[in-house]
C-alpha cells in the first residue's frame, strides 16, 4: 500500500482561491493534469510503498506526535524544476515555514521509529496544483508563473496532519485517509 502524510486543504474559501488559480495556468493552454479540489493537499513526508502489516505500526508511531496548532500563509505561483522548465505547478508557503519544517521533523523521526526511512528527506513546503504533462503553449505558462509569483492565496490554520493511502487509477489517485493527528490548540 502507498502512503504518505499531509495536511488537507478543505477550507472552501481557499479551495476556490486555488481553484480560481488553476483556471487560471490552465487557460495558458498547456497540456497538463491538475490536481482535483478534493485531492490539494500539503505533503510533509511521503512514505512510498508498505507492506500491511507495516500500517499500525505507521499509525502508533504518528499518534505519538505533538505540535501546536499554528497559521501558514499560502502565496505565490512557482514550479518544480524551474519555472522556465516546469513539470510541477506550486503554491508557495510564504508564512509558517518554521513551524511546517518542524512538523515534518517531528514526523520524520516518528516514521523512523517505526523503521520507514524516508527516501528523501529534503522538505520544501508547497502545494501542487498541476502536473504538466507537454511543451505546447510553454511561453504562456512562464508569463502566467512569473505574474502570479507574489499572488495573495489565503491563509490556513494547521490544526491536524494524516496519514493517507494513494490508490493509483487511469483516472487519476483516490486519497483514502486511514489516520487523523489533531494538533494541540
Amino acid at each position: 500500500m502507498r502512503l504518505f502524510v499531509a495536511i488537507d486543504i478543505e477550507s472552501p474559501q481557499l479551495i476556490a482561491a486555488i481553484r480560481a488559480l488553476k483556471d487560471v495556468v490552465q487557460a495558458t493552454g498547456v497540456p497538463q493534469k491538475p490536481v482535483e479540489d478534493e485531492n490539494l493537499h500539503l505533503t510533509l513526508a511521503f512514505i512510498g510503498e508498505v507492506e500491511d502489516d507495516d500500517v499500525e505500526r505507521i499509525r502508533e508511531a504518528l499518534k505519538k506526535i505533538e505540535h501546536n496548532v499554528f497559521n501558514i500563509h499560502l502565496k505565490g505561483l512557482g514550479a518544480f524544476p524551474t519555472v522556465n522548465r516546469p513539470r510541477v505547478v506550486w503554491i508557495g508557503v510564504e508564512e509558517g515555514r518554521e513551524s511546517l519544517h518542524e512538523l515534518h521533523s517531528k514526523v520524520a523521526k516518528a516514521l523512523s521509529t517505526a523503521r520507514v526511512n524516508l527516501r528523501d528527506s529534503r522538505f520544501e513546503p508547497h502545494l501542487t496544483i498541476t502536473r504538466i504533462k507537454g511543451s505546447k503553449n510553454l511561453s504562456n505558462l512562464v508569463r502566467v508563473l512569473t505574474s502570479y509569483e507574489d499572488y495573495d492565496v489565503g491563509w490556513l490554520t494547521v490544526s491536524e496532519f494524516k496519514l493517507k493511502q494513494s490508490i493509483l487509477t487511469p483516472k487519476g489517485p483516490i486519497y483514502k485517509t486511514l489516520l487523523s493527528v489533531p494538533l494541540k490548540a
